[in-house]
């Protein structure tokens, strides 16, 4: 038997540690929040993306009573991106989530379906996207989507 050790490094910062544009991208995503319906969860999630050229565009959680058929703020940007520009890669994302107390004191994380998007959007484009999960407390920075799926099926999986 053998055993792996698989290592992610995440970079804990504060809001006012952030560059610039990492700045105006989190305030971007927690705008985004603004736009969520989430009348199930009552869990606002807002994404923003900034792509190459610069442009920003927002996405925010659309809920469902039927669940599976709900829309996270992280796929609802990308596929805004995708649909409008898709000669642009992504370079950065970050996201923000509130409940009925506020914007959430720690990051929250992208689910599965949106993590496997992330990481094929890098696939797709050859280039990493940082990545920004927003908290009240402390933003978490991730270099790349490979950070958040280590062990990722990939276009690479099936050859």
């Amino acid at each position: 038997m053998k055993q792996i050790t698989i290592k992610t490094d995440v970079t804990v910062l504060q809001y006012g540690e952030l560059k610039e544009s990492a700045r105006q991208l989190a305030d971007a995503a927690r705008e985004a929040t603004d736009n969520s319906y989430s009348p199930y969860s009552g869990f606002s999630v807002g994404a923003a993306i900034r792509l190459e050229d610069g442009s920003i565009i927002k996405g925010a959680n659309q809920e469902n009573a039927a669940f599976s058929v709900t829309m996270c703020a992280e796929r609802a940007a990308i596929f805004n991106a995708q649909s409008n520009f898709p000669q642009l890669a992504i370079t950065e994302i970050a996201i923000a989530a509130k409940n009925a107390g506020g914007f959430v004191e720690e990051p929250v994380s992208p689910c599965g379906s949106c993590r496997q998007v992330l990481l094929e959007m890098e696939q797709r484009y050859g280039k990493d996207i940082e990545i920004y999960l927003c908290g009240n407390n402390n933003v978490y920075k991730l270099d790349s989507a490979k950070g958040l799926l280590p062990l990722a099926f990939a276009d690479e999986s099936m050859h």
